[in-house]
């Protein structure tokens, strides 16, 4: 079975599906905003797949200072993952874990 690993520096946390990966990195981690266009977003996949549907790659070089390198290696994660999941469905999963944390603090 495939480990998917949380690639946010210092973080370190294995995961069995590419989905528990996902609703870490946005639930676990602090939200990062995007150099391109300052829209704040969480961290990991989501943020590298906004810059990559949102932007173009001029401007991800210009904003990140990426080499061709890191954009094939970003580009080639979001390939994979979305090859694996039910993107909606993990993002409505995302928006009802917020709701809930909402009432939470209510």
């Amino acid at each position: 079975m495939t480990s998917w690993n949380c690639g946010i520096l210092g973080c370190g946390g294995h995961f069995e599906t590419p989905v528990d990966l996902i609703v870490h990195q946005a639930t676990d981690h602090e939200e990062c905003t995007c150099s391109v266009c300052g829209e704040s977003l969480p961290a990991g996949f989501l943020a590298i797949r906004h810059a990559f549907t949102e932007h173009n790659r001029t401007d991800y070089v210009r904003s990140y200072g990426a080499t061709p390198g890191h954009i094939r290696q970003r580009e080639t994660v979001v390939e994979l993952i979305e090859e694996r999941i039910d993107l909606p469905a993990v993002l409505s999963q995302l928006d009802g874990a917020d709701d809930r944390m909402a009432a939470a603090d209510d």
